[in-house]
């Protein structure tokens, strides 16, 4: 299905909004549960509602041959993501904390240079060393209480995981359904997540006032569910490769949203570090095509 350019520059606005709005929602969350159990209920319940959509294509399942695909994407991009995604949310700044894992862009051109034989370029390499360097800036120890250690680690984990995550599921496209990998890896993951935060969390610690409700129900139906269920539309779509040139727009959604509704404050430090990432991953997204050449999964 080819869509106009408005609907277009639509899906991706809400998209990246979205993925924008995600990082202090859960942040915010977070002060009424768990880092495990939120994980694994956000993820559960975005699974169960893409399964609605998946349940008519159960002929493209065929789980006997591709079972495999299924348990590593959702090892990579969903219980390793999530995981440290999560806990280090809890440790940092949303705003900073976002910027660090959208350093993802950065990494995936590196990766599809590595291994799904893409180009390397200038703007590539001055990204990457731009970014790395922005990391640094902001991983400096000046006393300030905003910044963990732990958690950029755990950012940068998230942003591995999900690196070696997007490339597995682009070298794998054409032996699963786009839409039935995305489903069974969410459902699995968080079944998996639920049940490692039961033996080390306790499900009492949440409190299910109707901040957390309604703060989950949004994140899981539209940070999770919707936002790959309109992926996946522009996949198919064959615009998918425009994503990656929205990326840098995603952290800094985050960090408005976070110092006008959570109060978090950005240090000259930060700013300076936040900038060089941003720059960073615009660089190498101006000549990214991975998304569009890779990307052309099984209807």
């Amino acid at each position: 299905m080819q869509l106009s350019k408005t609907h277009t520059f639509l899906l991706l606005t809400f998209l990246v909004a979205m993925w924008g709005v995600n990082w202090p929602l859960s942040k915010y969350a977070l002060e009424f549960a768990t880092p495990l159990l939120f994980a694994g209920l956000r993820i559960t319940i975005g699974g169960f509602i893409l399964l609605l959509f998946a349940l008519p294509r159960y002929k493209y399942i065929n789980l006997k041959d591709t079972w495999h695909i299924y348990l590593i994407s959702a090892l990579l991009n969903i219980i390793l993501f999530f995981g440290f995604q999560t806990f280090g949310l809890n440790m940092m700044p949303a705003g900073l904390f976002s910027t660090i894992v959208f350093m993802q862009p950065v990494l995936l051109g590196i990766g599809a240079w590595l291994w799904l034989g893409e180009s390397m370029n200038s703007f590539k390499i001055v990204g990457l060393i731009l970014g790395f360097i922005g990391v640094a800036v902001i991983s400096i120890n000046d006393g300030s209480s905003q910044i963990s250690i732990l958690g950029i680690i755990l950012g940068l984990a998230s942003t591995i995981t999900w690196t070696f995550g997007t490339i597995y599921m682009k070298k794998t496209s054409t032996k699963v359904d786009a839409i039935w990998l995305t489903t069974l890896q969410m459902i699995f993951g968080g079944i998996v997540l639920l049940s490692a935060a039961t033996t080390v969390e306790t499900w009492t610690d949440i409190i299910w006032n109707q901040q957390f409700i309604t703060t989950l129900s949004i994140i899981a139906i539209f940070c999770t569910a919707l936002t790959w269920l309109v992926f996946f539309l522009l996949v198919r779509s064959g615009e998918a490769g425009k994503i990656g040139s929205y990326n840098f727009l995603v952290p800094l959604i985050a960090i408005v949203i976070s110092v006008i509704f959570l109060g978090e404050t950005i240090t000259t430090k930060m700013v300076f570090g936040l900038v060089l990432i941003i720059i960073g991953i615009g660089l190498v997204n101006l000549k990214i095509k991975s998304l569009r050449n890779h990307s052309n999964m099984r209807r």
